[in-house]
């Protein structure tokens, strides 16, 4: 038994409480000097553990440390979590989660790294990852359904995402389409999937879905013109959030939503929270500007858009590559 890892989960499943002493002791069938020693070795490895005498342990809100150890026992799902993986410093999860499949990694693996050096965003952009602030998580997929199901997957992730953020934070979190998740009208997460096809050409081999999301506050941490767009859920709303907690609740929604994926059970979802719809707004699609009224989402998560002369033009996540609204 590792006793490092026992304590820390259940230091996680109390949700805040103390535990006592007595009470790790007996779990973990040590000494209570034992536990004392594996709290000291916790501090020394970045921990924050508060102790009262006659209380016992507790991990303190003030940590902020990243661990497999704290998200697996706040999990609710069958598949998505299975195996975890967390670093402190990653060239990009995308990138790594990419490799693992290439070696057999299971549906529902998970990469998550404090910080990433090269985190990338749709179309090639640079996605600022800077540590101590934010979630950067891929998660490998082996989906069963066909290549016509593909594109609604970012959706649906965008859904889990938003949902789970709106129930830590307390404010109302939209989506602008296809893959950007907003609090008062500033970007806090992005969302970028990858796929491989299967040598059939009917199926998906794999897909690999990538999450960033700004929790901590980033003041100071971005340039002038990232600023004037990007923020953090901090920023935004005050809550400082744990991450892990955040990270097991995104893991738990996520498999909730990508379950809807075949049914598109999740697009009503997705509508109430798009807030492209109802505005003018211009699209660079094929390096042609279109400018236009955003109408709403179609059944396969197209962003329907009205041009001057009346034409009604559906816009796919591939070919649009930056749409926002006029200023």
């Amino acid at each position: 038994m590792n006793i490092k890892r026992t304590l820390l989960n259940t230091l996680a499943e109390a949700g805040g409480r103390f535990v006592s002493g007595a009470a790790i002791a007996e779990k973990l069938g040590v000494s209570r000097n034992a536990v004392w020693k594996t709290v000291k070795a916790l501090e020394a490895d970045g921990y924050i553990i508060e102790s009262i005498t006659s209380k016992g342990y507790r991990l303190s809100e003030a940590s902020n440390r990243l661990s497999a150890d704290l998200i697996t026992p706040l999990l609710d799902t069958k598949k998505l979590g299975c195996e975890i993986q967390v670093f402190d410093e990653i060239d990009s999860t995308n990138n790594y989660a990419k490799i693992l499949t290439s070696q057999g990694s299971p549906h529902g693996t998970v990469i998550i790294s404090d910080r990433q050096t090269e985190g990338r965003g749709r179309m090639g952009r640079n996605f600022v990852s800077p540590s101590g602030t934010g979630i950067y998580m891929s998660l490998i997929l082996r989906p069963e359904y066909g290549l016509d199901c593909a594109p609604l997957m970012t959706s649906a992730a965008a859904c889990g995402v938003a949902e789970a953020i709106e129930e830590m934070c307390g404010s109302r979190v939209m989506i602008k389409w296809v893959n950007d998740i907003y609090i008062r009208g500033k970007k806090i997460s992005g969302i970028l999937t990858e796929a491989s096809l299967g040598l059939e050409m009917k199926i998906l081999d794999f897909a690999v879905i990538g999450i960033g999301i700004n929790v901590r506050s980033v003041k100071g941490k971005f340039d002038d013109e990232l600023s004037q767009i990007a923020s953090s859920i901090e920023d935004e709303t005050g809550a400082i959030l744990d991450r892990n907690v955040l990270c097991a609740k995104i893991l738990n929604k996520l498999e909730k939503y990508l379950d809807m994926v075949e049914s598109k059970a999740f697009l009503d979802e997705y509508r109430s929270r798009e807030l492209l719809t109802g505005n003018v707004i211009t699209s660079n699609v094929g390096g042609e500007i279109l400018k236009g009224i955003a109408m709403g989402i179609d059944d396969n998560a197209n962003l329907i858009m009205k041009l001057p002369n009346g034409q009604l033009k559906k816009l796919g996540s591939g070919e649009a590559n930056l749409t926002r609204i006029t200023e």
